[in-house]
């Protein structure tokens, strides 16, 4: 069993960064795949990135302006998200598959851990 909690989350005005983090506890997830999905009111949870045994891969929303990455000793992966627009807002979920060979790092049912969010808030 894996636990993920987000953090990181905050206010920003646009164009501005925030760093997300998720730490797993309970086991090493090394090997998962994680992703960050975001969701706001009324509308359906939106792939944002993803970070697998294979590359990165990207929301063609946020490509060129958010990045993920993970630091294995630290059993934690981050979003670092620069020049924010508004339409960014959203609470943001880290999310952990364990089937590392998952082709399906952009499908939100693929995924067996999630995170409680973290809210971010993009002010224009």
């Amino acid at each position: 069993q894996v636990q993920l909690v987000e953090s990181g989350g905050g206010l920003v005005q646009a164009g501005g960064s925030l760093r997300l983090s998720c730490a797993a506890s309970g086991r090493s997830f090394s090997s998962y795949v994680v992703g960050w999905f975001r969701q706001t009111p009324g509308k359906e949870r939106e792939f944002v990135a993803a970070i697998t045994w294979s590359g990165t891969y990207y929301a063609d929303s946020v490509k060129g302006r958010f990045t993920i990455s993970r630091d294995n000793a630290k059993n934690t992966v981050y979003l670092q998200m620069n020049s924010l627009k508004p339409e960014d807002t959203a609470v943001y979920h880290c999310a952990a598959n364990s089937r590392s060979y998952s082709s399906r790092w952009f499908d939100e049912f693929e995924y067996q851990y999630w995170g409680q969010g973290t809210q971010v808030t993009v002010s224009s």
